[in-house]
């Protein structure tokens, strides 16, 4: 036999990756984005597809419309892995005549199974802003808002008295209320609960349109905030209300913070540039979109210690502030908030395309992926859904 002909005879590359499960590749991201880093209102994970399933290609995008659902079919996929979940607001129905129904039936039909790292990705180490600290060059450093899972969260939970014992077994059960060697450690104390059911409003207790008042106990505990999540749903599906109302604040602890998981990254530039400049930069090293970039603030003011946060960040606005950064770069920045930071003393902010400031991290999910052996793509679908930018035209003297 020829050299030549040697290649004819071997097993093709995607045969020998074929053991490879949707599994496989949920464990490799979720090992890279633990689901404990995601905020307690995201849904993450496994979407759609079944674990077991072989899997021999991967491709990845931020979000999962339905271009990019007939797109990762079109690449004969067996995975697509996204940023933003499919299925984050609640949908009665899955039906393939749904805009959400359709492209689930569309991976479905295709045999691609969809799976979301959202902020589980944001607060990983690297994460999201991890991969914009370094496009718009600095080194990033600790996190803007820090999210601990190594922590402890103080909890406070109200439910109705008859309740109070079968709400906090389930919580014990789920890992609540241990403290060193002691288990089921809880504080009640007995008060009156009170709301007014609107119009759509199911309540267990009381009627639509009439003020209720109950008797209930507040029950405080203690848990690791790696099962913040787990809590959640534990309560929702203990707790007898349609809305229990409870809070949840992580307990102040010391930790080496530039290396912390969290949202958002501060580093410094190597040279302080102006703010002019530094936009400038910042506009060259995201994809292009038809927003483009703008900033507020001095042009001429000289930056150097930077705040990113991919994705929405106005929320932040007051941390940058407060951390000392001299612009912080962010997306969908709005005007009464950006007015208001900057009367306060607040730092400059640039302002980018959402899907901009986000979309590279899909290299990053590529390369955590591809050492499983599986052939992996970036669908460079822009999925940013503003099209058109028009400035007045001005008339030539």
């Amino acid at each position: 036999m020829t050299d030549h002909a040697a290649p004819r005879t071997a097993p093709p590359a995607a045969a020998a990756t074929t053991r490879t499960t949707v599994a496989d590749v949920v464990r490799a991201l979720e090992e890279a984005y633990p689901p404990e880093l995601a905020e307690s209102w995201d849904q993450v994970g496994l979407i759609c597809g079944d674990p077991a399933d072989p899997v021999r290609k991967v491709v990845f995008a931020l979000d999962c419309t339905l271009e990019v659902a007939r797109e990762a079919v079109d690449k004969q996929a067996q995975m697509l892995v996204v940023h933003h979940p499919l299925l984050l607001r609640g949908v009665h129905s899955v039906a393939a005549d749904t805009p959400k129904g359709r492209v689930i039936h569309t991976l479905l039909k295709g045999g691609v199974a969809l799976f979301a790292a959202h902020t589980n990705a944001d607060s990983a180490r690297p994460g999201v802003s991890d991969k914009l600290a370094e496009l718009v060059g600095i080194t990033p450093g600790r996190p803007i808002k820090p999210v601990l899972t190594s922590g402890t969260d103080k909890w406070g939970v109200q439910v109705p008295d008859a309740d109070a014992a079968r709400v906090k077994a389930a919580l014990f059960d789920a890992g609540a209320g241990a403290i060193g060697d002691y288990r089921e450690c809880a504080f009640s104390v007995r008060g009156t609960g009170e709301f007014t059911p609107l119009e759509g409003a199911d309540p267990a207790e009381g009627a639509v349109g009439q003020h209720h008042e109950g008797a209930e106990t507040r029950v405080e505990f203690v848990a690791p905030t790696r099962l913040r999540r787990t809590l959640v749903s534990a309560l929702r599906e203990a707790h007898p209300y349609e809305e229990p109302a409870f809070d949840v604040v992580q307990i102040a602890e010391t930790a080496d913070l530039a290396h912390a998981t969290g949202l958002g990254r501060i580093g410094e530039l190597p040279e302080a540039m102006t703010l002019a400049q530094f936009t400038r930069r910042v506009a060259n090293a995201l994809p292009e979109t038809v927003w483009g970039v703008r900033a507020a603030g001095d042009p001429e003011r000289m930056v150097k210690r930077v705040a990113v946060s991919s994705g929405a960040g106005d929320g932040f606005l007051d941390d940058a502030r407060k951390l000392g950064v001299d612009v912080f770069v962010t997306s969908d920045l709005r005007h009464h908030p950006v007015d208001e930071h900057l009367r306060a003393g607040g730092p400059a902010v640039i302002d980018t395309a959402h899907w901009a400031s986000e979309f590279p991290w899909t290299e990053q999910a590529a390369g955590i992926v591809a050492p499983l052996g599986v052939d992996t793509e970036i669908l460079r679908i822009r999925t940013d859904p503003w099209t058109v930018s028009a400035h007045p035209e001005r008339s030539k003297r």
